[in-house]
């Protein structure tokens, strides 16, 4: 069985660990304990994925620490490391890991790496109008849905819902295909992980959100597209998927946990933390609340999975806050 790997990180770390076949529990986390004298502007830049969690977390901390004023833009993955190097930023969430030449325009300017720092677990899922009859799909599939490279390895091109399949009114019609646009680490992680790396179809409409892919298939039957599991509605429904054809998987935390899912992967915030240098105090505050047993709560209700105990500690000590 494939094993998802996590990643405790600095940006050029790091120490690999798999999950266990057992549920993640909240309760195995260290409980937030509040500090005095916290203060500070937390400002945040990057992904629309983690923009959720981000707000809940951030409003939860000011609950705690009043003198904290808040600012974030959620505009995509691939704005957090310009913020981060230029310092309109002091965290960088992103929905993938930052770039080899991300990280080196970063490291030109400060003399080290960025850091990076998992928060949350997330399954990218595919998703159909729920009127649609289909319930499952492969990663092969999915790139010739998506890609026009084929480099999954499918034998030809998928255009209508009978290539797939689909019978009755919706057999021949064309699919009409979602997904992010090109900032989004969403995107990044699909064209690298689905797509085997290939190039996006020129029809593929692009939305600037993770919801607004999700509002879109829920107005056309038609439709099939890709966004983080915690977004699904009432209108559209999330298809099993398989990595080698035989063995079809639900995104599910315990499909996550289990590393069966194909889709999974970390979420990540970056901070800009000088080797040998204690992280800023209220950061520090920050990501310890975060990554507390309150904090994971939250992620858990934004439709997240939580961390393991494991990473959580493990961040915490290279962070300086166990």
């Amino acid at each position: 069985m494939n094993k998802i790997k996590l990643f405790t990180c600095t940006a050029i770390a790091s120490s690999a660990m798999t999950f266990s076949n057992t549920l993640l529990a909240t309760d195995d986390l260290p409980s937030y304990t509040p500090v005095n004298g916290v203060s500070g502007k937390l400002n945040s830049v990057g992904s629309d994925t983690l923009a959720e969690l981000v707000t809940n977390i951030s409003e939860k901390f000011k609950s705690i620490y009043p003198n904290i004023q808040i600012e974030i833009q959620a505009s995509g993955s691939s704005t957090a490391p310009t913020a981060l190097i230029e310092g309109t930023g002091n965290i960088g969430p992103m929905s993938r890991k930052m770039k080899s030449q991300e990280i080196q325009r970063f490291h030109q300017k400060h003399g080290y790496p960025p850091t990076a720092i998992p928060v949350a677990i997330d399954a990218l899922s595919v998703f159909v109008n729920m009127t649609n009859p289909i319930d499952k799909i492969t990663i092969k599939e999915i790139d010739a849905v998506f890609s026009k490279n084929n480099s999954c390895g499918y034998v030809s091109s998928i255009s209508t819902w009978s290539d797939l399949g689909v019978e009755g009114s919706l057999s021949n019609q064309r699919l009409q295909l979602f997904g992010r646009n090109s900032v989004s680490g969403t995107y990044g992680y699909f064209k690298e992980v689905a797509l085997c790396k290939g190039d996006y179809k020129d029809n593929v409409n692009e939305r600037p959100g993770s919801s607004a892919v999700v509002l879109s298939i829920a107005e056309a039957p038609n439709g099939i597209g890709y966004s983080g599991m915690g977004y699904i509605t009432e209108s559209v429904k999330a298809i099993s998927i398989s990595k080698n054809g035989k063995d079809y998987f639900e995104p599910t935390e315990e499909n996550v946990i289990s590393g069966d899912y194909p889709l999974a992967r970390f979420l990540y915030i970056y901070v800009n933390k000088a080797p040998n240098q204690p992280l800023d105090p209220m950061l520090l505050e920050f990501f310890k609340y975060t990554l507390s047993k309150e904090g994971q709560e939250v992620a858990e209700s934004v439709g997240f999975v939580p961390l393991p105990a494991s990473v959580v500690n493990k961040t915490l000590e290279e962070l300086g806050g166990s």
